[in-house]
């Protein structure tokens, strides 16, 4: 039964990652799917690039262009002994630099989908070529050409009607198939992205249109931990996992699992494995459709600069239903996704990620409502919480707002 595998730009952020992600692909039987994101930073390299050339940057964005094609080559080098060895790689490097030859159009997210998605374009590329010069036969797939979406660029949404179809047919037969996470495409083969992060839904999303027996996400971490390892240096690792809980955990911040992720293998009891690509035979976190089987620790969701803001209308009136509808219908105008909004008769709050339009956003909530706000806040959540993981992590902080049920604590931490 077929499986699918995924890899992150971390996996693949040098020669010696490729190296690696081919060992574990080695060892692992086929038919096997593998979806793999940018290399290391690459996403990041290109917006800069992306906004360098929307602001019409010429120079700046040729610079940005420059490097992350340096970087790519870099990497070529080690892997094939010459920098230029990759066809694919040196097709894709033309066409980009024939779009930002160009003048940009108006539409700000259309051209970030079409200059971003060049980040899995290039790594697939040169990891189906290094693989077949490697003796490891493989099917490169566009994968814009099988997952089709609307046009909502930078967030699209999925045609869950012809995506099956046209992923069952490209992914027939035995053997190792490689394509690129994050990318989608439209019915006028335009390019489109599913999320910052979307490389895991892509996984699930081909998972569930083949059936998959199972899907392993392969990270730099032994699997889903408690807490950030990064922040929280005493962060334990959690064996397993029910779907519901780990839906709630990608609900709330967590990092290991993108939140669209794991509906599609629940919904066909597709078991989910996080594991780490530095000890492939560790056995990692499983996910699956059991019931009572969340380890009892408290899980700790950090989200850093945030934007906090508190609404009251200018009439004084009270917060009702149909000042909801028009404040939440702002955000969602703006495309600005609420981690934390709660209401009383006077006020609403909401603390979000900062997406660039939260100064445009402010304007609009001004004409209705006074506005009060507080930038680089951070937003804590504390699943499974007791007295005294409360008081560890809201120690000599300042406590903006707080938010809690039986289950969950959020604070809005300065």
């Amino acid at each position: 039964m077929i499986r699918v595998y995924k890899f992150g730009g971390a996996s693949v952020k040098d020669a010696d990652g490729v190296r690696n992600v081919t060992s574990i692909i080695r060892k692992t039987e086929q038919p096997l799917i593998t979806v793999i994101s940018a290399m290391g930073k690459m996403t990041n390299a290109l917006e800069e690039l992306h906004r360098s050339f929307f602001e019409k940057k010429q120079e700046e964005a040729l610079g940005a262009y420059e490097n992350v094609i340096a970087y790519h080559r870099n990497i070529i080098k080690d892997l094939f002994g010459d920098g230029d060895a990759c066809m694919g790689f040196n097709d894709l490097a033309r066409s980009l630099k024939g779009i930002i030859s160009q003048e940009p159009s108006m539409h700000y997210d259309y051209e970030y989908d079409r200059i971003v998605s060049f980040g899995e374009l290039f790594s697939t590329k040169i990891i189906s070529e290094y693989w077949a010069a490697d003796g490891l036969a493989n099917k490169w797939v566009d994968v814009r050409t099988v997952l089709k979406t609307d046009d909502l660029y930078r967030d699209a949404n999925v045609d869950w009607e012809l995506t099956p179809r046209l992923i069952r047919k490209a992914f027939d037969g035995k053997g190792l198939f490689l394509t690129q996470g994050f990318l989608g495409g439209t019915i006028n083969n335009l390019t489109t992205t599913l999320g910052r992060e979307g490389s895991d839904y892509t996984a699930a999303i081909i998972a569930y249109s083949m059936d998959a027996k199972e899907v392993t996400i392969w990270k730099d971490v032994p699997g889903v931990l408690n807490a950030d390892p990064r922040l929280f240096p005493d962060a334990v690792m959690i064996k397993e996992l029910s779907y519901n809980e780990a839906i709630e955990l990608a609900y709330y911040g967590a990092q290991v699992i993108h939140p669209k992720t794991l509906k599609p293998l629940q919904n066909k009891d597709i078991i989910l494995n996080v594991k780490s690509f530095l000890d492939h035979d560790a056995p990692g976190t499983r996910i699956c459709e059991r019931k009572g089987i969340s380890e009892q620790v408290p899980v700790y969701i950090l989200k850093k600069d945030q934007m906090f803001v508190t609404i009251s209308p200018r009439d004084f009136s009270f917060i009702m239903e149909d000042k909801l509808i028009e404040i939440i219908s702002i955000f969602r105008k703006f495309r600005i996704r609420m981690n934390l909004m709660q209401n009383s008769a006077l006020n609403f709050s909401a603390c979000f990620d900062d997406n660039g339009h939260s100064e445009r956003l402010m304007e609009v909530l001004k004409d209705n409502f006074t506005v009060r706000y507080n930038q680089g806040v951070n937003l804590l959540t504390i699943r499974q919480y007791t007295p005294e993981s409360i008081e560890k992590m809201t120690v000599d902080k300042e406590i903006i707002d707080s938010q809690v049920t039986r289950k969950v604590a959020r604070f809005v931490l300065k």
